[in-house]
């Protein structure tokens, strides 16, 4: 299948300058644009997912899509203090600063199969911190999927045990 790659515009120096910035709002536009993008993001038929997790916020676009298609649950990893019940917490760096995201407790069982999906893989520092809080309640990563990856950045680099998709590389 091949990627339109005119449905993801580059928005220079944004939010800070040197960044440019990947907006995937042209892709939102486009049905057929989204229906490709989650068939590139899903798993081999043989892999079994329980639920997929994905990372506040964009992850939540397509990551509810995937779970429907996957018919299993969709779990989110949100900004420290967002989420009302009982979480884990872990921090990390990313390309233009620092954060911390937090899962709830209950959320994964020990032994789930988790897709963990986000928007955009860069340094990889939000997808390592992610698969730390899935790991600590039990669960086993078995894909993480981005709609875009950013190769010159390596984000590769911190997710290299875990295998990877994507809809577009820049």
């Amino acid at each position: 299948m091949k990627q339109d790659k005119t449905l993801i515009r580059t928005i220079a120096d944004f939010p800070k300058p040197g960044i440019q910035f990947k907006d995937i709002t042209p892709l939102l536009k486009n049905p057929q644009g989204i229906k490709d993008c989650i068939e590139l993001m899903l798993p081999d038929a043989h892999t079994a997912v329980d639920c997929v997790v994905g990372i506040e916020s964009r992850g939540f676009i397509m990551g509810p899509l995937l779970a429907q298609a996957l018919n299993c649950a969709f779990v989110p990893i949100r900004k420290k203090g967002k989420l009302p019940h009982q979480t884990l917490e872990q921090s990390y760096d990313l390309e233009y600063g620092s954060a911390t995201i937090e899962i709830h407790l209950d959320s994964i069982k020990p032994g789930d199969c988790v897709l963990l999906h986000d928007d955009v893989l860069a340094t990889g520092g939000t997808a390592a911190a992610a698969i730390k809080l899935i790991e600590a309640l039990g669960g086993k990563v078995v894909l993480c999927s981005f709609i875009i990856e950013l190769v010159g950045l390596k984000g590769r680099d911190l997710i290299q045990d875990y295998p990877i998709k994507f809809a577009y590389q820049f």
